[in-house]
């Protein structure tokens, strides 16, 4: 007897703890939220939010489905769709409905934007920030006259450039651990340090030593160069040993993050040209001897996120007369970075020199960019990081701007 009331206390308590949990879960989901759609089942949609929070919705007949083109703001002009035109990858606005049942997630509102839509906005995106847009290392911010003024390029192309913001310019910074433009949030002027990373888009000066900024986004990052002494495929994490701090640090490998491996000679050709000797001046026109005997460099394919700042070309062999840069490309290293070939984490090897830029943290990080067979690179420390964290910047609003 006394075990059977123990069972029924059982069963009571956890029909009790899966209720609660019901009620929990919608009481913590937000009154309206926005992601993109990954499942759409019958009369349902699950959205993925941009901070990874995942929304199982019921859409009921009732339900006002509408579609926008992407930054449409006024519902007034937007178009009357079907559930059925709902599809996977779609943007979409969810606004639940504050009267469905307990435990529920009914939505009142759904407005969507089509995932070719929002492409098409990237790629037009993409070609306004590299056209109209300038990044860098933040050298000084002056809150009182709005300007910053920017460390920008590396080598012979290294300059200065002094960011204009006005009352209209729209500022951004970067969370913490992310280097998507669409998952920044806004931030004050005040938020942006001395050392930071930071794009902007708007109208430059003919030398492209100014600009009025329309739209900046910023944020601090750490570099690191040192030695692969381990490396995990299966967790996808590596732990480099820094030659700064001369500690190891682990670095986490996710699918957003950008890795190369340069070709020995193009590394010798950066190294050379960072230390500004007379053979890196010819090094960065390309026309050295060496770089007229390099051999194709497995083909070199542009990284898709920068594909819009790399020329179609190929690697050395390619453009004729053996210029590694480019024929459009002249000698911007950002560029040259650009089109070495893409590896995995399982290219990697034990050992060998490796130089990043990643999220902040001491002894644990997300790898942003990195950079294999740099080996001549460290040479040329300083200067090199700041080559990087310049690439890695070179795209930085444009990647995924929406």
């Amino acid at each position: 007897m006394k075990s059977k009331m123990k069972m029924r206390i059982a069963s009571l308590a956890a029909l009790l703890a899966v209720s609660m949990g019901l009620t929990a879960n919608a009481a913590q989901a937000p009154s309206r939220f926005v992601g993109t759609i990954t499942e759409v089942g019958s009369g349902t949609l699950t959205v993925k939010t941009d901070a990874g929070e995942v929304f199982p919705v019921e859409i009921p007949a009732t339900a006002a489905l509408k579609r926008i083109a992407p930054g449409q703001k006024d519902l007034s002009t937007a178009e009357t769709i079907q559930f059925s035109d709902l599809t996977v990858g779609d943007r979409a606005l969810v606004k639940l409905d504050p009267d469905a049942p307990a435990g529920k997630l009914e939505a009142l509102q759904v407005v969507a934007i089509k995932q070719s839509d929002v492409a098409q906005k990237q790629q037009k995106d993409r070609e306004d920030w590299q056209r109209r847009g300038v990044g860098g290392l933040v050298k000084s911010v002056d809150a009182a006259t709005g300007t910053i003024v920017l460390s920008s390029g590396a080598g012979p192309t290294a300059k200065t450039v002094t960011v204009h913001i006005a009352k209209t310019t729209m500022l951004k910074r970067y969370a913490p651990t992310s280097v998507r433009f669409d998952a920044a949030q806004p931030a004050p002027l005040d938020a942006i340090h001395v050392g930071d990373q930071l794009r902007a888009r708007g109208e430059k000066n003919a030398a492209g030593t100014e600009i009025a900024a329309e739209e900046v986004v910023s944020g601090a990052f750490r570099n690191v160069s040192g030695m692969i002494v381990s490396i995990d495929t299966a967790s996808s994490t590596l732990v480099v040993k820094d030659l700064a701090t001369k500690k190891p640090v682990t670095i986490h490998i996710t699918a957003d993050a950008q890795m190369r491996r340069l070709p020995e000679r193009m590394a010798a050709m950066l190294s050379m040209a960072l230390k500004g000797t007379a053979n890196g001046s010819s090094a960065w026109s390309g026309r050295s001897q060496a770089a007229g005997s390099a051999p194709a460099a497995g083909g070199g394919a542009p990284a898709a996120q920068h594909a819009s700042a790399a020329p179609s070309t190929g690697m050395g062999g390619q453009n004729g007369g053996g210029s590694w840069a480019g024929s459009s490309g002249g000698g911007d290293p950002q560029q040259m970075l650009s089109r070495a070939p893409a590896i995995q984490i399982a290219d990697l090897k034990k050992g060998e020199a490796v130089m990043l830029v990643s999220t902040e943290g001491t002894t644990d990080v997300t790898a942003i960019t990195l950079l294999a067979g740099v080996e001549p690179l460290l040479e040329s420390p300083a200067a090199s990081q700041n080559m990087l964290s310049n690439w890695s910047m070179s795209g930085g609003g444009a990647e995924a701007a929406q």
